[in-house]
């Protein structure tokens, strides 16, 4: 593979595309103590391969919290030449790796990866949704685990006009937990208010990256001003003040779940990767 995705000599590199339920994970990332997403695969690769290779090199589009789903995530592994020859005639597959995993999370697909992919800095966009059911909405106990449930009634379209004041180029320093030499400046193209027919709330919001906490605060802010504990005037002055407020909570992570992320030609993957790390160590970004 191309020196652009610093894949290492004698390895190959793997596109993995998955999903999974976030309620009883303590994130994507691996901790010590703790069940994530990231430990189960890796675990689930050793046993595959009968060995480990330094958490075979895996990095992820988007590093979701403890309790936050996803619909579609996409990560890279990359595996030597002889962890491949183990495999025999059977390939890397969805099959195999999903028979090694448990039923929350689900291998969608497997497939050798361009030249120059990374799943994190070849990204050019991220999808979330964020679910509410609140006082008008149909109970249904099947979804309690990837709604937010709320005791009262809120107006979708008092929320709708509020995020319309959030969206492009802004600073988002007052919804992101402070990263020391990290960027809060995001171009929010999206954000979205709709109500479905069994009255859920769903709010999309698209960004070329996000910073940690940056959905489920503005979902908060939102959903504050909907209830008339902040108004429209005051959410986008706390906007342009760019520093972390109590007048809006952040919101539960069990209605959050990542749904897409967007890529370019496989023909650019080396070049986005390249200029996304370039403008990480400028401290330009924070993906």
């Amino acid at each position: 593979m191309s020196e652009p995705a610093g894949v290492p000599g004698g390895f190959s590199r793997f596109r993995v595309d998955l999903a999974y339920d976030g309620t009883d994970f303590s994130g994507w990332a691996k901790q010590p103590g703790h069940r994530t997403i990231q430990g189960d695969l890796e675990v689930a690769l050793t046993k595959l391969f009968g060995e480990s290779q330094d958490g075979f090199g895996m990095r992820v589009a988007g590093r979701t919290d403890a309790g936050v789903h996803a619909g579609h995530q996409v990560c890279h592994i990359d595996i030597t030449s002889a962890q491949l020859k183990r495999l025999g005639r059977t390939p890397l597959s969805t099959k195999r790796l999903n028979s090694l995993l448990v039923p929350e999370i689900a291998i969608l697909s497997v497939a050798l990866a361009p030249d120059g992919f990374d799943a994190r800095f070849s990204a050019t966009g991220r999808r979330y949704h964020y679910l509410i059911a609140d006082q008008s909405a149909k109970p249904d106990p099947k979804r309690n685990r990837f709604v937010l449930t709320l005791p009262r009634v809120v107006d979708e379209k008092v929320m709708a006009e509020a995020a319309a004041k959030l969206v492009g180029l802004k600073d988002f320093g007052a919804f992101c937990k402070p990263r020391a030499k990290a960027t809060t400046i995001r171009n929010l193209k999206k954000l979205e208010v709709v109500r479905h027919r069994d009255g859920l709330i769903q709010i999309t919001l698209e960004a070329d990256a996000f910073c940690h906490n940056m959905v489920r605060a503005i979902v908060g802010a939102i959903v504050s001003v909907a209830e008339q504990r902040l108004s429209v005037e005051e959410l986008e002055r706390v906007q342009k003040g760019a520093k972390r407020t109590s007048k809006f909570r952040v919101v539960a992570p069990r209605g959050l779940s990542l749904e897409s992320v967007s890529y370019p030609p496989d023909k650019k993957m080396g070049f986005q990767a390249q200029n996304a790390r370039k403008r990480r160590d400028l401290g330009e970004i924070s993906v």
